[in-house]
């Protein structure tokens, strides 16, 4: 095993596929010249021209058209997001054209692209550049949707990813491309679609995703050192959703908590626990809760970035309260 940053796991996932399959290339926002917004792409131009690593203008809808075509006509194309917040001007390409064009051409062209970028809060960037994505992404068929907390996971997913068949959303997060891991020497794929449980426990489940999951695991220790054992669910696809993972631990620990950086309405951990309701009521000793961003705009003002965002104390006051403890 050795160390990286979560944005060199990014890196050598789209490298090592390039390098296997020519029929790969990346496009997007900065990421020739300048390495990647968030030096993600750094030395891919020096390795693979400018014909495989392309710079765009600052026009998502435009160059994700671009790649919607290219993949129809046997390519297979990574498009980088400046942010998730700029390319929702990209979403009638990604919902109207990737997602449905396997369906709408009877099985005759299919999208195999992957659209990633950084998605999700990340400081004092106000309303507009401050969203998550993941639920309004994973609300439609023919898109699978990922989002990796760590660098293993991140590097074995985005292969992964590259290599689908189908059109993937792939969110990562501004604050986590310092975030070091470790990962193997060889190469390593993550199925997409698998839930990971990342910390075992007996009394509550906790379930999240993303940067969030850092939070909870820092809840999760918290709780430890007040004898309460938690389970720690990172969901890392949205879309598939692997609900048997959840419904396992649930039916362990008879209680569930949902940690999701989104607002609450229509959100993630809404059909989390629908799902879990459905297959798993009679285990539940507590009804299932949920930790989200407060529901409103985000803020500038960092104490009300700290009020709107899910905490530590948030969880674990949650956790406590499905658990009757205090």
């Amino acid at each position: 095993m050795r160390e990286v940053q979560f944005r060199e796991a990014i890196q050598e996932a789209m490298t090592e596929e390039m390098r296997r399959d020519k029929s790969v290339f990346l496009l997007g926002e900065e990421v020739a010249e300048y390495n990647g917004a968030y030096k993600a792409s750094k030395g891919m131009l020096d390795e693979f021209g400018p014909r495989r690593v392309i710079d765009t203008p600052i026009a998502e809808l435009g160059f994700a058209g671009i790649a919607v075509g290219a993949a129809m006509n046997g390519l297979r194309p990574i498009v980088e997001f400046m942010t998730w917040n700029f390319a929702i001007l990209a979403a009638d390409q990604i919902i109207n054209s990737a997602a449905k064009m396997l369906q709408m051409s009877g099985g005759q062209y299919g999208a195999p692209i992957v659209f990633r970028g950084p998605n999700g809060p990340a400081g004092q960037l106000a309303a507009t550049h401050s969203q998550s994505f993941e639920a309004m992404y994973s609300h439609w068929p023919g898109l699978k949707v990922i989002t990796p907390s760590n660098p293993y996971d991140a590097k074995g997913l985005l292969k992964a990813a590259i290599r689908d068949n189908d059109p993937v959303v792939f969110m990562e997060s501004e604050r986590m491309y310092g975030d070091v891991g470790e990962i193997p020497e060889g190469e390593y794929l993550i199925p997409i679609g698998l839930a990971d449980v990342k910390k075992k426990g007996t009394d509550v489940t906790i379930v999240s995703f993303g940067k969030m999951m850092k939070t909870v695991l820092e809840s999760a220790e918290v709780l430890e050192k007040e004898g309460i054992s938690a389970e720690v669910i990172d969901l890392r696809t949205i879309r598939p959703l692997d609900i048997d993972t959840i419904v396992a631990s649930v039916k362990k620990t008879n209680r569930l908590v949902i940690v999701e950086e989104s607002h609450p309405v229509s959100s993630v951990s809404t059909e989390v626990a629908y799902r879990v309701q459905r297959h798993a009521f009679d285990y539940l000793d507590a009804p299932i809760r949920r930790v989200c961003m407060a529901d409103t705009p985000f803020a500038f003002s960092p104490t009300l970035i700290a009020e709107a965002l899910p905490s530590v104390a948030d969880v674990v006051r949650v956790a406590k309260e499905v658990a009757y403890v205090g």
